[in-house]
């Protein structure tokens, strides 16, 4: 008995115990429950600060989101751009090649979307204007998410610090182009490009003017999840990114797949550069990106990479940004609290995963 007793005083109160499998319908439940819980926490903050009632601040953040048909609208171009950043990450995320440098290939897409919206605005029709803004900032972030490739291919470096560092060299070139694209002169921003003419602006579609962002970012949305459930190439990532030494016995050339799969996230993430640019704010700035190549990185990671789950996750943190924006302005709070919501949320969220991952084991009494 004293045996007993002594092996149940050193084991511990409560064991995590990695789950085998989770079925679906209990997955979101816990993912669910995760969002009622912030949502709670959320009003307490929201009681603290603002001394509200908090379903009327909730009630303003729904109107902030979706309480026009302008806000509306907003909200679901701040949802397709998220949307497609999180779509090319997607590739590299399953080879589990952490591209953190997503915000990077955006400027370098969204500087060369610029560049051809000031330089060839007046040199061509703007249809055939937008063709060569698609290929040339897909081409820019291409090159951007090829120099961390090449290196990790043939050097294995750290794609993370990689990637990573390339951001603030992005941010500096952009930062040297706004030297000679400033308007006016001496205001150290480009402002509005091509606000007369509208060159290089996307059309209006069915009457609206972010239609073509939606229909270009549902097409790649299906294009991305035929490629990657469908395609050898998709079965070539999904190996490479279970094991490396597994795709080299199988004869995967894994640095060709490192490179080529690089290829592809950096030119998405450089096509939304041109959704921002040409299809949205009409300008660049080094905060062009504005944090959404970090928050894509979410919506992947918790949309297991698939791209269609990925349509509700971002349509869900856009909406709570874009509703958490509003109440900071009608209830007088300074910009930092529509952080602190979003915070909340993404803290839930991300806190989640690990309770779909593992189980919480607690020890069992013993009677004498």
């Amino acid at each position: 008995m004293s045996k007993e007793m002594t092996v149940a005083k050193k084991e511990p109160f409560v064991r995590m115990i990695k789950r085998d499998s989770i079925s679906r319908g209990k997955e979101w439940g816990i993912r669910l429950l995760a969002v009622l819980l912030s949502l709670i926490v959320a009003a307490v903050v929201i009681v603290a600060i603002t001394k509200q009632n908090p379903l009327q601040v909730y009630l303003g953040i729904v109107d902030g989101a979706v309480g026009t048909n302008r806000r509306a609208w907003v909200t679901i171009r701040e949802t397709v751009v998220l949307l497609c950043i999180a779509i090319g990450l997607t590739p590299a995320f399953k080879m589990k090649f952490w591209n953190i440098g997503a915000e990077g290939q955006i400027l370098m897409g969204g500087t060369a979307t610029a560049a051809l919206m000031i330089y060839a605005g007046d040199t061509m029709p703007n249809w055939l204007l937008l063709i060569v803004i698609f290929i040339a900032s897909a081409a820019a972030g291409m090159v951007w998410g090829l120099i961390p490739a090449i290196f990790k291919a043939k050097f294995n470096t750290n794609e993370t610090l990689f990637t990573l560092m390339l951001n603030y060299v992005a941010m500096q070139l952009v930062t040297f182009c706004i030297v000679f694209w400033e308007n006016p002169a001496g205001s150290n921003t480009v402002g509005i490009i091509g606000a007369a003419g509208q060159k290089g602006w996307f059309p209006q579609v069915f009457g609206n003017a972010y239609g073509l962002n939606v229909i270009l970012v549902a097409v790649l949305t299906v294009g991305i999840y035929i490629y990657m459930k469908y395609s050898k190439h998709g079965y070539e990532i999904a190996v490479v990114g279970e094991s490396q030494n597994t795709a080299r016995y199988a004869g995967i050339n894994v640095g060709k797949v490192i490179i080529r799969t690089m290829m592809l996230s950096g030119a998405i993430c450089g096509f939304a550069g041109s959704l921002i640019v040409s299809g949205a704010s009409h300008t660049i700035s080094t905060s062009t990106a504005g944090g959404r190549g970090f928050t894509a990185i979410i919506v992947a990671w918790m949309s297991k990479f698939n791209p269609f789950a990925m349509i509700l996750v971002s349509a869900f943190l856009v909406f709570m940004q874009q509703g958490s924006i509003q109440i900071a302005s009608q209830f007088g709070l300074n910009e930092n609290a529509s952080d602190i919501i979003t915070g909340i949320l993404l803290f839930f969220l991300i806190g989640c995963e690990f309770f779909i991952n593992y189980r919480l084991e607690f020890r069992k009494s013993r009677k004498a």
